[in-house]
């Protein structure tokens, strides 16, 4: 699929380049607009630069994950933000929110696991000793 979405930016890039030379060696002058060759290249080389711009940046936006709801986030990691006594903040990838803890008192800093969700807050526990550094 990347193949095919890079071949097609290639041929796009082409046929806009060709659109420009057309318009500007043969369009314009009937107009009495003549811009120079030097002029000319670096239209298309700022094209060129444009287009591979927004390719990649594109790309990358079609590659990463897509981010789900309250419940894909059940396992997840967070930090928390404003110490949770039980309410408070959490971070979860450069997120902020809302969050109650089980019952106990977390300080700001401490990584906890997301278990649950209540309407638009999360549920969260303090992340033990034991579980690995990377959750969900």
């Amino acid at each position: 699929m990347m193949r095919l979405r890079l071949v097609l930016a290639i041929l796009s890039t082409m046929l806009e380049e060709a659109a420009l030379v057309a318009l500007v060696l043969w369009g314009l002058p009937q107009f009495g607009i003549h811009i120079p060759l030097p002029g000319l290249i670096a239209l298309m080389v700022g094209l060129g630069a444009l287009a591979v711009f927004t390719f990649r940046v594109v790309s990358r936006a079609l590659m990463k994950k897509p981010v789900g709801g309250l419940s894909t986030m059940i396992g997840s990691k967070a930090k928390v933000t404003r110490p949770l006594a039980p309410q408070g903040t959490v971070r979860i990838k450069s997120e902020l929110w809302e969050a109650v803890s089980m019952g106990e008192k977390i300080d700001a800093g401490e990584e906890v696991i997301v278990v649950g969700q209540d309407g638009l807050k999360l549920i969260v526990r303090k992340r033990s000793a034991g579980e690995p550094k990377e959750a969900k």
